[in-house]
């Protein structure tokens, strides 16, 4: 054995020493990175997995404001179900026109958001309003790679697009309450959470930091007060936020959040900041402020032909329409169309019969375009809770094995009408408050209906406008469904379909009302009756 041969092997002891110590260092690395990786980069799935044990269901209601006056109302509604998390996020306001700041022009959007039980997006609808431009972006995720979505906007072609994400994407309403419930609240806690924006269709990392705490006084509920015919605060509550805000560079949610994911205050673009406060405030001094309130009675003009005629009402009625002296026939309202006719300053009203009441549909042969092209008159809005278990069951139980949509919709409306004792209020009308308290006016039995009426199916709008009753227009509230064309229907005054008394304005819920309470609060609304029977 020559003398190079023990080298040799101890040359090769030496390598595999090495190639092991390589590779232990390795796997030392590798183990590290994982833990590292585990513990400050987990995946998204995991992150909206550890929030969603957190996220409570419930209702935020905020003061919009600029420059120091209120010019809107918004909402945010989280509802839970077996197996999903279904968010409503809703935004109106008014702001000064660009070509006139004495005026103002509606802005709106509502987010209707299906997640699953780990906060996985499953669907989305969102629709913006601005002036007379609007648009509608739906869609749904595939997995966790793809989100499939359809831009919709009147007079164009509807677009659909697949867009390709890396994991589970949120929408933006749902990024300050993920930041909050990932991980205990501690300042310079750093939050990146993936988001698809149906603003710019895209889908960009959201990078956010939380600075400073402190305390807020937050209004919990409300009291009417009769001297100055306002909402004013009832209760208050103390509560803990953390500032929210965009890392330095990025773009994202800026505002205070509380540790169980509820904002308490937020600015958005265009100067504008979102307040928590009782809805009652929220809301109803602003629709107050605004003009007359829904509730009260109208005091116009209305010269009769002839005495109305008394019980059901008109089956047909003939009316001119005047505003100061002006005709309202160039004017943004839905007079025309359905049960009304309108030629220049005079509107024909006819109630409904025959073949319209017979629908040309069955509840139990919906196909997924009949869903898709009622969509808007199906779904869930706030205040308008159509998946809420006790408004489904109610539903069910009224509807039987029947699955004729006129049939289903008459006994809803019987329902709502016996069921209700028939008061003045002063609340925002809510679908789930009035079935329980049974009790509501006009708005408070169109909510029920229409919340009823969509849980089982049946497209249902709500119609806004005025009543004619002994010689007086009264502001007035009602639902509209759909059976072989639309059919307008009465719960509070239990007319199926509404007689011919009633003059729609507009189609749609609190975005639109208040069109016509500008109208109807100066007063020179003029209304003829040329011919009722």
């Amino acid at each position: 054995m020559s003398a190079a041969a023990p080298m040799d092997r101890l040359a090769r002891r030496r390598r595999a020493r090495a190639y092991a110590a390589v590779g232990i260092l390795l796997a030392w690395t590798l183990g590290v990175g994982m833990l590292v990786r585990r513990e400050f980069f987990r995946e998204r799935s995991a992150v909206l997995a550890e929030a969603a044990m957190r996220l409570a269901p419930g209702a935020s209601y905020f003061v919009v404001e600029q420059g120091g006056r209120q010019v809107g109302f918004a909402s945010t509604t989280i509802d839970t179900s077996m197996t999903t998390f279904e968010v409503v996020d809703y935004l109106i306001s008014d702001l000064p026109a660009a070509e006139d700041a004495r005026t103002t022009s509606r802005t709106s959007s509502r987010a209707v958001i299906t997640l699953s039980r780990s906060l996985a997006l499953r669907s989305f609808e969102v629709e913006f309003e601005a002036g007379a431009a609007s648009s509608i972006v739906a869609g749904h995720t595939e997995g966790d790679s793809v989100v499939a979505f359809s831009v919709a906007v009147p007079g164009q072609p509807v677009d659909s697009q697949r867009l390709a994400v890396d994991g589970a994407v949120l929408l933006p309403a749902l990024v300050p309450s993920v930041a909050m419930l990932t991980a205990e609240p501690r300042r310079g806690r750093a939050v990146a959470v993936r988001t698809f924006d149906p603003t710019t269709q895209t889908a960009i990392e959201v990078k956010l930091r939380l600075g400073a705490d402190s305390l807020f006084t937050v209004v919990d509920s409300a009291r009417f007060d009769s001297t100055s015919m306002m909402f004013v605060p009832a209760l208050t509550d103390t509560v803990r936020a953390w500032r929210l805000e965009p890392e330095e560079g990025a773009t994202g949610f800026n505002g205070w959040v509380d540790a169980q994911g509820r904002v308490i205050v937020a600015t958005r673009p265009g100067g504008m900041t979102l307040r928590r406060m009782a809805y009652e405030i929220a809301f109803e001094n602003w629709r107050r402020a605004r003009g007359t309130a829904p509730n009260g009675a109208f005091e116009g003009t209305v010269i009769a032909a002839g005495a109305l005629p008394s019980g059901r009402g008109p089956g047909a009625m003939l009316v001119r329409l005047s505003f100061d002296g002006a005709s309202l026939g160039e004017r943004n309202f839905d007079l025309d169309g359905g049960r009304q006719r309108l030629s220049l300053d005079t509107l024909a009203i006819t109630r409904e019969s025959g073949e319209v009441l017979t629908a040309d549909w069955s509840l139990a042969g919906r196909t997924a375009g009949f869903r898709q092209r009622f969509a808007a008159e199906l779904r869930a809005e706030p205040l308008l809770q159509v998946n809420d278990g006790a408004i489904t069951a109610l539903a069910l139980r009224l509807a039987g094995s029947d699955r004729d949509p006129r049939v289903v919709a008459e006994r809803i409306n019987r329902w709502v009408h016996d069921s209700l004792e028939k008061v003045v209020t002063v609340d925002l009308p809510n679908a789930t408050q009035v079935l329980r308290t049974r009790r509501g006016d006009a708005p408070g039995h169109a909510q029920l209906f229409t919340a009823l009426a969509r849980s089982v199916g049946i497209p249902t709008r709500i119609a806004t406008g005025l009543v004619l009753v002994d010689g007086k227009s009264h502001f007035h509230v009602w639902p509209e469904i759909r059976l072989r064309d639309w059919v307008a229907v009465d719960p509070t005054f239990g007319q199926f379909p509404a007689d011919a008394a009633h003059l729609r304005f507009v189609s749609g819920g609190i975005t639109r009302q208040g069109e016509l309470q500008r109208l109807v609060s100066d007063k020179k609304l003029r209304i003829e009756v040329l011919n009722a029977r």
